[in-house]
């Protein structure tokens, strides 16, 4: 009788065990996420970071089929946001308009505020957004403190920063040598945004 009830007790948990996907913590370049990979995790929101992890800063690389991405996420039913803390919003103004994506520059983040609004315009749950981003100290942290999932992408090649050169090892993943970049060749679209 005994081991009749230890059975029981086991019933639910027998039959087909569904396999769990973990979303990866660091990837090379945004189209290596899979898209319904993170669905079946519950994702239903992206907030993209612009700089390094789209187009690098000084505007040379595209990151590799990640407009195409884009796409298929949304005709995946994902939502988008993009949050930037780049001060020349002329840029994030066109990048918004090209992805037609929503976005939010200067974004001061990490700091919870700006991730909040994104958030709210999704009407979408913190558990249910993914933040995507090169940087752990902006884009990391700030999903930590809005409860949000988060990848860390590799920083597309770009002239490093003065605090890169000190600290950019420890919170950026660098670009792979001889990792395919593509060529960014339409920075005069930018006039019409200034």
């Amino acid at each position: 009788m005994k081991n009749f009830k230890s059975f029981l007790m086991k019933w639910p948990k027998l039959g087909i065990k569904e396999k769990r996907y973990r979303l990866p913590r660091r990837i090379h370049r945004l189209a290596e996420i899979k898209i319904d990979k993170i669905k079946i995790c519950g994702v239903k929101g992206i907030v993209l970071d612009l700089d390094n992890t789209i187009i690098s800063e000084d505007d040379r690389y595209l990151s590799p089929c990640a407009e195409d991405w884009i796409t298929q996420a949304k005709l995946a039913g994902l939502q988008f946001f993009i949050l930037s803390n780049g001060k020349r919003r002329y840029r994030v103004k066109y990048w918004s308009h090209r992805l037609d994506i929503p976005a939010l520059s200067p974004a001061k983040k990490p700091f919870p505020p700006a991730f909040r609004q994104a958030i709210a315009h999704m009407r979408l749950p913190a558990k249910h957004i993914l933040v995507i981003g090169d940087s752990l100290h902006t884009d990391f942290v700030g999903a930590l403190l809005c409860g949000c999932a988060y990848i860390q992408v590799a920083a597309l090649p770009h002239p490093p920063r003065w605090w890169e050169k000190f600290a950019g090892k420890w919170v950026q993943i660098p670009y792979p040598s001889g990792g395919e970049l593509w060529n960014f060749d339409d920075a005069a679209g930018y006039e019409s945004f200034l």
